[in-house]
């Protein structure tokens, strides 16, 4: 758990040692009962537990299910009011490129009028790249507890467009494999890039709502924050639009695939129907001088045996030349 005090005139930071009340020790957080009007306080907490979280309550107001939602940490993106104070739910994500896959994790923010708290779940930790961003511009931690809601939301959505650029990257590939003349079956690949796009998409999508209330002036922080969160907006809407499109287009590489599929067996089947035609012709003929009937014509004839065969060639030869001028063969 880390702690930073922010001064909202100077823009000043603190940083408080919160290790001791990890380990047991409270006298750390005696601060956050000090903090002056003109002051807030930033807490950064990793994966903690409701004990820890109860006891970081003793001077912060967490309301009981706040934390038991920052503790189980499998909520979509949403916001709540407790009181003065207001949670956000907001799903992190990432690519892997060496799999290929979309990692999820989840960081809830707590806004009261002294305090922002910051509840992370998963590999990817936003609030490191947010405080980096608050440290480089001092101004914007004197708008309060709202700019730390904005720096974690702005770094997120900044994470989801790099994600949609190399998922697109991926579709594109797949787009040139598809539509290549190698016979190669791509459907698992298709459908296992789809389930990361429909997870993509279920953090993105349900985030529009929330961030579009922070884009009018509200009564609890400074009006000087809209602009900053319409930014943020406007970014995370275009990725929504992105993702759409992406889970769009690979459902048509999908049918086109499946299309293509189709033409692969129905080729299949025209080959095997047009050589089961051609071997037809000497088995017909075979089969009926096989039926040792004593009045076959050219039975005794010298030259039958070899006209027999001629004919099971020649019919053979003429379908094989019909089928390949045609393209089955």
């Amino acid at each position: 758990m880390e702690c930073v005090i922010y001064q909202e005139k100077t823009g000043e930071r603190e940083n408080i040692d919160c290790g001791r009340a990890a380990g047991g020790g409270e006298a750390a957080l005696e601060r956050l009962a000090e903090l002056r009007p003109d002051e807030f306080a930033w807490i950064r907490m990793d994966e903690p537990g409701e004990e820890e979280l109860r006891r970081l309550g003793k001077y912060v107001p967490l309301h009981p299910l706040a934390i038991e939602d920052a503790v189980q940490a499998r909520q979509r993106p949403k916001q709540e009011r407790y009181g003065d104070v207001l949670a956000v739910a907001v799903k992190t994500l990432w690519f892997v490129e060496r799999t290929a896959d979309v990692e999820t994790g989840e960081v809830m923010i707590f806004l009261g009028p002294s305090f922002a708290l910051t509840v992370r779940h998963g590999a990817d930790d936003p609030t490191v790249e947010a405080a980096r961003r608050l440290a480089e511009q001092p101004e914007m931690a004197r708008l309060g507890p709202a700019a730390v809601l904005h720096a974690v939301t702005d770094v997120i959505v900044d994470a989801y467009a790099q994600a949609a650029v190399q998922v697109r990257t991926d579709l594109t590939e797949l787009e040139r494999c598809v539509f290549s003349p190698a016979r190669e079956d791509l459907t698992e690949r298709i459908y296992s890039l789809k389930r990361e796009v429909v997870e993509f998409r279920d953090a993105v999508q349900p985030l529009v709502p929330v961030m579009e209330p922070f884009t009018r002036t509200r009564d609890d922080w400074p009006r000087q924050m809209v602009p900053y969160f319409r930014d943020v907006t406007d970014h995370l809407a275009r990725t929504d639009a992105e993702v759409r499109a992406l889970d769009d287009l690979l459902g048509s590489v999908l049918d086109a695939h499946l299309a293509k599929v189709g033409v692969w067996q129905n080729d299949d089947m025209r080959r095997i129907s047009a050589w089961a035609a051609i071997f037809a012709v000497p088995s017909v003929v075979a089969g009926i001088y096989g039926m040792n009937f004593a009045h076959m014509p050219e039975l005794d004839w010298r030259y039958g045996y070899p006209c027999a065969l001629g004919v099971m060639l020649l019919g053979s030869g003429l379908l094989y030349r019909v089928f390949r001028r045609n393209g089955w063969l």
